[in-house]
């Protein structure tokens, strides 16, 4: 049978990635994304407009894409956005603005599915997540409580709905080479000098592919991973491992 597979930020980076890794399994894959022009570009098989902040406009997002994939059997959560600065200098506006897209927008989606996957029997949600949910860096207070909150979210709906055949997992990128990453570099205000030490960062002396991501993701929402629950499977170059 086709799987029918809901992505969040569909319309690049790793979303974008996922998108063609999913179809390249045959299944059909509807995106969602807060960038419309992005959104008409890329090469789901269903396109809406969502932003994942906002209760009302998740919901109905997730009833179209649903409606017109005619079911649902994976979810996979990578609308996110990075932030720069300590908690001094990270205005409360900042701080709610990061949570609300990297944490509730989480919450939301899932909250929207969930009942879909529940219609068809099972299926699997994939939260990306981040390496900085597992470890810190200086400078990115913000974007490292999100995520932290990502990974314990993911824990905490894997327990909830493992017994209804749902697994729930998410992926920890490192830095991964998208729009989202070079934006946190230009913002460093040393773009160059930032990517070198991201690079550095890890192992393997670059940064990761988009498509290595999405491998990952792949691997977490098959029948393959079927005994894999509540984990945070770590991709980073080895970054973590320093």
């Amino acid at each position: 049978m086709t799987r029918r597979v809901l992505i969040t930020g569909g319309a690049s980076g790793i979303g974008a990635a996922a998108v063609v890794r999913f179809q390249e399994d045959g299944c059909r894959v509807a995106a969602l994304d807060v960038d419309e022009s992005m959104l008409a570009q890329c090469a789901a098989d269903v396109k809406v407009v969502c932003d994942v902040s906002d209760d009302a406009s998740v919901a109905s997002a997730v009833e179209q894409a649903v409606a017109e994939l005619g079911g649902l059997d994976v979810v996979v959560t990578a609308a996110g956005v990075a932030s720069r600065g300590s908690v001094v200098e990270c205005t409360p506006k900042e701080f709610g603005r990061v949570m609300s897209i990297n944490v509730r927008g989480v919450y939301l989606t899932c909250r929207a599915t969930i009942p879909h996957l529940r219609t068809t029997g099972g299926g699997a949600i994939v939260v990306v997540a981040s390496q900085l949910g597992m470890v810190a860096v200086p400078d990115a207070a913000a974007y490292c409580a999100s995520k932290g909150a990502a990974v314990n979210l993911t824990r905490a709906m894997a327990l909830d709905h493992a017994g209804e055949g749902i697994r729930v997992n998410c992926v920890c990128p490192g830095p991964t080479d998208t729009p989202l990453v070079e934006r946190f570099f230009a913002e460093s205000g040393d773009a160059a000098g930032t990517r070198k030490a991201f690079e550095d960062a890890g192992v393997i002396g670059r940064l990761i592919e988009p498509a290595e991501i999405a491998e990952a993701i792949a691997y977490l929402a098959s029948e393959r991973a079927k005994a894999t629950v509540g984990t945070a499977l770590v991709v980073d170059a080895g970054y973590t491992t320093r």
